[in-house]
């Protein structure tokens, strides 16, 4: 892991972008100079690491205590896409627009980019447990519930999750959920227009976990309220001891 540039903001935390290998990233430290709880935290299907959204929750999180890191998937943010992966977003597009079924041009997009998406993940949990400074337990945190799902399932060392709904979640993956146990608040935006409220409400029913929340909140897909960024940590309190 290689860090390429540093700001320390007002509230203290630490803002550090670095690479690992082929993959960029950023990395969030609080102020405190003791081992803080580190949480992966993933906007919605591999939007980019520096979507304002995700910033502002990693920024609010780390200046409460906790270290976070996010990366950008392959073919999001400053990495390159193939044209396969170009065709299909204008296909996507195209189809949304012109309020056409999408679920089978889903399925052909999320399922593949979660399967790239979870190596890369690991690898970075690895580079991030070697830093001084940096200690588990660990939590997911993020719209991309497709992989947080798949991450759950694979990554013993993630103790909780919180999930904000949004993002299509292939047919695979829902089964799979059924297999996730830990500790989990699910956020769901009872109005969200690309994500039918009835499936966000099934799939909390498929997890697996014997302590989990659903938060219900008026309003559209990027209408979830201020008060909930930290909300997450309702999931989490057998994972910090709080």
């Amino acid at each position: 892991m290689r860090f390429t540039s540093e700001q320390r903001l007002d509230n203290g935390v630490l803002e550090r972008e670095f690479t690992l290998g082929e993959i960029p990233g950023t990395l969030w430290t609080p102020e405190s100079a003791a081992p803080a709880p580190l949480v992966l935290m993933a906007h919605n299907n591999g939007l980019p690491k520096a979507e304002p959204r995700l910033v502002a929750r990693a920024r609010y999180t780390a200046a409460r205590g906790y270290t976070v890191a996010t990366i950008d998937a392959a073919g999001c943010g400053d990495r390159p896409r193939s044209a396969a992966d170009e065709e299909t977003r204008a296909e996507l597009r195209r189809a949304m627009r012109a309020g056409e079924p999408v679920d089978e041009i889903f399925e052909s997009f999320i399922g593949p980019l979660v399967d790239n998406a979870v190596p890369e993940w690991r690898a970075t949990l690895d580079a991030l447990l070697a830093l001084p400074g940096i200690d588990g337990p660990v939590g997911y945190s993020g719209g991309w519930t497709a992989l947080g799902i798949r991450l759950a399932v694979a990554e013993p060392r993630i103790a909780a999750a919180g999930f904000f709904a949004g993002g299509y979640v292939p047919r695979a993956l829902r089964e799979e959920a059924r297999r996730v146990t830990i500790p989990l608040l699910f956020l769901v935006q009872w109005d969200d227009e690309g994500n039918p409220r009835q499936r966000a409400l099934d799939l909390f029913d498929a997890f697996g976990s014997k302590e989990k929340t659903l938060h219900a909140n008026l309003g559209g897909h990027t209408g979830t309220p201020a008060h909930r960024r930290s909300s997450w940590r309702t999931a989490a309190g057998s994972w910090t001891g709080t």
